[in-house]
């Protein structure tokens, strides 16, 4: 069926969530109905105790043969060593694939499940991000983030019981990635008003929603209340579900997540401090927020905007971001020469669209996004950090964080427009 609001057909490849609490005794249930015989399980060590021991045995008790792997890394990384070190394990005569576990887990589930063409079921184990029914993985390739299309699980399992269990700051890593909606809701529509992206009310109204009622239940993760921890969970597969119904990752993450990637990237290549990823985009949404803030209280220059992106010096600024990523610059570099952001004439095209449109963007600005002592108030009341030094990164490269934002994917976000109208350094200055 179309879709009234854009015309397109929205399409889902989950097949079904089962949800509430002992949903993970119906894992005979869901393999018998959808035709399996011998799941492969897998899980770490952490999901195993969560989880992972609680399927192996309903498993054994309804007499289902199986083949199991444990890795040996208690937060295993998104990246090919972990997917390579699944795979080796898969026993080729399984017909499922069972990952317990959440994010990285996940998301290894998705790539070997698109690679072996079999079904593939998630037993999720904490209410920690928004990326269980997303058809897209994100991983670290070749030292960049990097979002991967391949598959959704084809079978959710969240039982309230086993995600309350998780511990706190994961059910807050949930929540921290949810309220990443108010910024990428924003940035999509500016987006569409700048260069004319696809943008549908219908996902994006769908998105609000389960927002709204992640919020509202903010209050029960900190007593990791059942009720409480579901609708999170909740909201974190309808996230998922509208990435696939979009076709791109729009709906949910915006420049607040590559705050996240980049110290990710960070993290990968010099040891750096790093959090959860929900947490750390938490932190990118209050900033992000009190940019926009900032830039509402800017009247745009048209000559001023003009002149910053002809005295741009791309070369110098590739070496900043070799400093900064380390090797992972190299294909945001690549990245640059098939997009060319940075081209005069395209920059100089851009602005006047934006130009256009101002009045328009600054009411998009304003219907989406809370107040930054608003959302602030909320850090506080529920334990989320507020800054990148209470979760130990360093502030001191911030500002070039920010700037490096728009060099991470082809999508149009703050970074971006901040850099179109050559107000990067004022709205930086909010950053701390």
């Amino acid at each position: 069926m179309k879709c009234s609001c854009c015309g397109r057909d929205h399409v889902c490849t989950v097949r079904e969530v089962a949800a509430g609490r002992g949903a993970v005794g119906r894992l005979p249930e869901l393999l018998a109905k959808y035709g399996a015989k011998k799941p492969f399980v897998f899980c770490d060590p952490n999901t195993y105790r969560a989880a992972g021991a609680r399927v192996l045995e309903i498993l054994r008790e309804s007499g289902i043969d199986y083949r199991s792997y444990v890795m040996a890394e208690v937060r295993p990384k998104p990246d090919e060593h972990s997917v390579g070190s699944v795979a080796m394990h898969f026993d080729t005569s399984c017909d499922a694939i069972v990952a317990v576990g959440s994010g990285v887990l996940n998301d290894i589930g998705k790539i070997l499940a698109n690679l072996t063409k079999k079904l593939y079921i998630t037993v999720a184990t904490a209410p920690s991000m928004d990326g269980y029914a997303s058809n897209s993985s994100s991983m670290e390739r070749d030292g960049l983030k990097v979002s991967l299309y391949d598959q959704s699980p084809d079978i959710l399992i969240g039982d309230d019981e086993i995600l309350a269990a998780a511990p706190t700051r994961m059910a807050l890593s949930g929540l921290g990635d949810m309220l990443a909606k108010y910024v990428s809701i924003c940035e999509w529509r500016i987006s569409h008003l700048v260069n004319g992206e696809y943008y549908c009310e219908s996902v994006a109204d769908m998105m609000r929603s389960a927002l709204r009622s992640c919020v509202e239940h903010a209050d029960g993760l900190l007593t990791r209340d059942p009720e409480a921890v579901g609708e999170v969970f909740s909201g974190l597969v309808q996230a998922g579900v509208a990435m696939q119904y979009a076709g791109v990752s729009r709906p949910a993450s915006g420049v607040e997540h590559y705050f996240s990637h980049i110290w990710d990237m960070r993290a990968l290549a010099f040891g750096t401090p790093a959090d959860l990823h929900g947490i750390q985009c938490a932190v990118g949404t209050l900033y992000t927020v009190r940019m926009y803030e900032k830039l509402l209280t800017i009247t745009p220059d048209r000559e001023k905007a003009r002149r910053f992106a002809e005295a741009f010096d791309y070369p110098a600024w590739a070496e900043k971001l070799k400093c900064l990523v380390g090797p992972a610059a190299d294909t945001m570099i690549a990245l640059e020469k098939k997009e060319g952001k940075y081209d005069v004439a395209k920059h100089h095209a851009r602005l006047e669209r934006i130009l256009s449109h101002w009045e328009e963007i600054k009411a998009v600005i304003r219907e989406e996004l809370p107040s930054s002592l608003d959302l602030e108030a909320l850090y506080r009341k529920i334990g989320l950090p507020t800054s990148a030094a209470e979760i130990g990164i360093d502030t001191a490269d911030l500002k070039t964080v920010f700037y490096a934002t728009k060099d991470i994917r082809d999508k149009y976000v703050l970074s971006h427009l901040a850099y179109d109208l050559g107000v990067s350094e004022e709205l930086a200055e909010v950053l701390s």
